[in-house]
């Protein structure tokens, strides 16, 4: 069945252009899937994403995805995305059904994998695994929950088998209350703390809303005790926003995640354009400021580490088995 793809008043063609020449395939008027890196690495070579070893996803079965792909409340300097083409919060009309979206991202998913086929180096059962993903990252591109149905979107995910997870900045709060009060949340909730204050913030993000900072403190205020895998994901660039573990801690134990991932900036995509190698922090780097971190937040410890995403994993001390690798 081909893939349908609409003519789009939405996202002018030359930023669509932009997208696919990134290897993007745009579903429908606003969302858009890309294979991950770590799925092509699983296939191929056997190696697999952090998420995997940290929480049982398997890289080659992950279907990456966003309904926003053009749009999202910050222009963050180290975001690897072609935010040079986004459209920034003017959101589009009419908006996709979710429905639709997960049948055409899937769709797309395949048309992406089919060229795998045939490759020597992709065993018969891992392509057969793959062409059936079993795991939506719904975190691609923008600002994910601008999308006005997202708790509809997770619930046809999971309608279908899915485990999701969905990550966001913050700066849209009152989606996260509708999915709770409708209770239609993720197999695991990210949210994605990058400043330790509102003046990194602002340095950083740089925001395309008045408010950022008061949305992301109310974010992380309705993540705390939530019935499903919580965790607050730093992305640290050197020079920039990798100081003051008081300040983050401070903050994180607002939402008392399960989890914290204190993860690099990798100096890769369109992020080249504002920031340099030198901006990439070690492994080393990343575990000395985790064990920093940790020093400011009581009832979590360090449990595990990835160096090959120069990721740790930091755990709190009461995470109920069921949602460990689960």
């Amino acid at each position: 069945m081909a893939i349908v793809v609409r003519s789009n008043p939405n996202m002018p063609e030359e930023i669509a252009g932009l997208f696919r020449k990134q290897h993007y395939i745009i579903v429908g008027h606003h969302s858009g899937v890309k294979l991950c890196h770590w799925l092509k690495e699983s296939l191929t070579k056997g190696r697999f994403c952090y998420k995997q070893k940290f929480y049982g996803i398997h890289s080659h079965r992950c279907l990456q995805m966003t309904p926003v792909t053009a749009w999202c409340t910050h222009n963050c300097i180290f975001c690897w995305r072609p935010m040079e083409g986004f459209l920034g919060t003017e959101l589009p009309e009419p908006w996709d059904d979710p429905a639709f979206i997960v049948e055409e991202s899937i769709k797309a998913q395949r048309k992406l994998l089919v060229g795998y086929k045939g490759n020597p180096k992709v065993t018969k059962e891992t392509f057969e695994e793959a062409w059936h993903p079993k795991h939506a990252a719904i975190s691609l591109s923008g600002e994910p929950m601008l999308y006005p149905y997202m708790g509809d979107l997770v619930e046809e995910f999971h309608k279908r088998g899915f485990t999701t997870f969905i990550v966001t900045n913050g700066t849209v709060p009152e989606r996260l209350e509708e999915m709770i009060k409708e209770d239609k949340l993720p197999t695991q909730l990210y949210v994605s703390v990058t400043a330790p204050d509102i003046e990194t913030y602002n340095r950083v993000n740089i925001p395309m809303i008045p408010d950022g900072w008061d949305r992301i403190l109310r974010t992380l205020e309705l993540m705390r005790d939530l019935p499903t895998r919580t965790v607050i994901r730093l992305t640290l660039v050197k020079g920039e926003n990798m100081h003051n573990p008081e300040g983050y801690a401070k903050l994180i134990m607002k939402a008392k995640p399960m989890f914290v991932e204190a993860k690099a900036y990798m100096f890769v995509g369109f992020s080249r354009n504002r920031l340099t190698i030198n901006n990439m922090p070690s492994h080393d780097d990343i575990k000395a400021f985790a064990e920093a971190l940790v020093r400011h937040l009581p009832g979590y410890h360090i449990e595990d580490e990835y160096a090959p995403s120069r990721v740790v994993l930091i755990m709190r001390d009461d995470v109920e088995e069921r949602f460990i690798k689960h």
